[in-house]
């Protein structure tokens, strides 16, 4: 597996008034160890889900060295404990409901939660759309990156499992986030 890359800081959410929780770090890689997506956030805590990482609004994130981006809603994330996925549950007013990235199993170490992005996205929008996104992406870097075949099944499987789930309302798809996503409001 690659090695992960912390990268630079990226400073934390603007407002963080009422958030109860530990601080933490998100960092996104790609699975030749390059830096991708990072962000600060609150550790919020754990269920039989996984832990349960929020950010309030006004976060501000940056993709590997670009200069960072604010995003306006609030928003919490899902990090299974065993599983090839990552969740995020966009407040209201977002157009995406809920943004899944198709990950290798996130690992904790030191306050920081750190996992390769494989490309694909499962993405449910508030008009009801639910589709798998960037299989393109993921075509293209599955050369490029030389992803083994037990990866991509990984990926693929995980993909369908979602689409599945999400359609069917199965926890944690069923409004479970929303106790989390009410104490970064």
């Amino acid at each position: 597996m690659p090695e992960n890359q912390a990268g630079s800081p990226v400073n934390a959410p603007a407002s963080t008034a009422g958030v109860t929780g530990t601080a933490a770090k998100v960092v996104y890689t790609k699975y030749d160890g390059s830096l991708h997506w990072h962000h600060d956030g609150w550790l919020l805590g754990e269920d039989e889900h996984g832990a349960w990482l929020g950010c309030p609004p006004r976060t501000r994130a940056a993709r590997g060295a670009e200069p960072p981006v604010v995003w306006e809603e609030a928003f919490v994330m899902l990090f299974p404990r065993d599983a090839w996925w990552t969740a995020t549950f966009n407040d209201r007013p977002a157009r995406c409901a809920i943004y899944c990235d198709i990950t290798t199993v996130p690992r904790w170490l030191d306050g920081q939660v750190t996992m390769v992005d494989l490309d694909l996205d499962v993405l449910l929008m508030r008009d009801g759309r639910l589709f798998v996104d960037d299989e393109d992406e993921f075509a293209e870097h599955l050369v490029r990156y030389g992803y083994p075949s037990e990866v991509i099944g990984r990926a693929e499987s995980s993909a369908a499992w979602l689409m599945a789930a999400i359609a069917a309302g199965t926890p944690p798809f069923d409004g479970t986030h929303e106790r989390w996503l009410s104490g970064v409001r």
